[in-house]
């Protein structure tokens, strides 16, 4: 690739054996894009319908499950043309829109986990005034900020990157993200300061938050009664399910370009498929299976199915 291309345009480099398996690669990510479009707007719509979905929990879960449905957009679409092509490559600006779809709606969904148990922690500890606190302004509230306040400080980051000069050209992934640091000649100061920040800002003190609530939650249901715990047990479980499977995602996707770890390139591949093809489908599943309103318009839907 000549200098004037390397100017304008990143290779992406972590996939494997391609030009052997590329259709076989295609046909895979094309079938799990297919799959996380739909049980996630299965879900999304059965919330949508019945109006007894119709109270925050719900609405933050639908959140949720569109935004799942808008990071794999921003992934699969150009991930199935690199499988198809001879070169893997992404203009520089581009690769920038890429990483800032995919952390702020990551930032995104540590906000809405943080809402949901502040809904829940609500729900359980003041049950009767509930519907006072968690009224429909406050929910569309929560739910501008959960989208906002990332995509603000996100873009903010992105800006900064706009101005530092390259000196490699080559991305170890198959889509950009943290990776982009590695292509800075001299690692910036003021990027690496504010990355921490927002590291800070959108996943840890979430996450903290969440810890505290469900803490309490734990707290309060085990000085209640058998039908409290129950309660809080079939609703809590599943967000803290998709809140530990987040976390844990998150984890290598910032550790493992920040510390330069020296990890073969299929175990690469293999996490980084995992990543965008697990969590996506995880969401739907848990909250399908584990969320009892829900479960059930979903059985009513696959019998209505099945009849026909």
């Amino acid at each position: 690739m000549d200098d004037n291309l390397n100017a304008t345009y990143i290779t992406l480099a972590g996939f494997v054996e391609l030009h052997k398996y590329r259709y076989l690669y295609f046909l895979v990510m094309f079938t799990v894009y297919i799959l996380i479009i739909c049980c996630n707007s299965v879900i999304i719509c059965l919330i949508v319908i019945h109006r007894n979905l119709h109270e925050p929990m719900y609405i933050f879960i639908a959140a949720l499950l569109l935004n799942s449905v808008l990071y794999s957009t921003n992934i699969y679409p150009k991930l199935s043309v690199d499988f198809l092509s001879e070169k893997q490559i992404i203009t520089y600006p581009l690769c920038l829109f890429q990483a800032f779809i995919y952390y702020s709606l990551a930032g995104s969904e540590f906000l809405l986990l943080a809402a949901m148990s502040y809904d829940r922690y609500v729900s359980i500890s003041k049950p009767l005034q509930h519907p006072t606190i968690m009224r429909k302004t406050t929910v569309i509230i929560l739910l501008v900020l959960a989208w906002t306040v990332p995509a603000c400080e996100v873009a903010a980051c992105i800006v900064l990157y706009t101005d530092i000069k390259l000196c490699n050209f080559t991305l170890k992934g198959i889509f950009c993200n943290n990776s982009i640091y590695s292509l800075q000649c001299v690692r910036s100061v003021v990027v690496s300061v504010f990355g921490v920040f927002m590291l800070l800002n959108m996943a840890l003190f979430p996450l903290l938050f969440i810890l505290f609530t469900y803490t309490r939650i734990l707290i309060i249901s085990y000085r209640s009664s058998k039908t409290v715990r129950r309660k809080a047990a079939q609703t809590c479980l599943p967000h803290l399910l998709v809140l530990i499977n987040l976390s844990c995602l998150f984890t290598f996707d910032i550790s493992v370009v920040r510390l330069e770890a020296d990890i073969p390139r299929i175990a690469h591949l293999i996490i980084s498929i995992q990543m965008i093809s697990y969590h996506p489908l995880f969401n739907p599943i848990i909250y399908g299976l584990k969320m009892k309103e829900i479960s059930k318009h979903l059985k009513k839907l696959l019998a209505q199915v099945k009849s026909h």
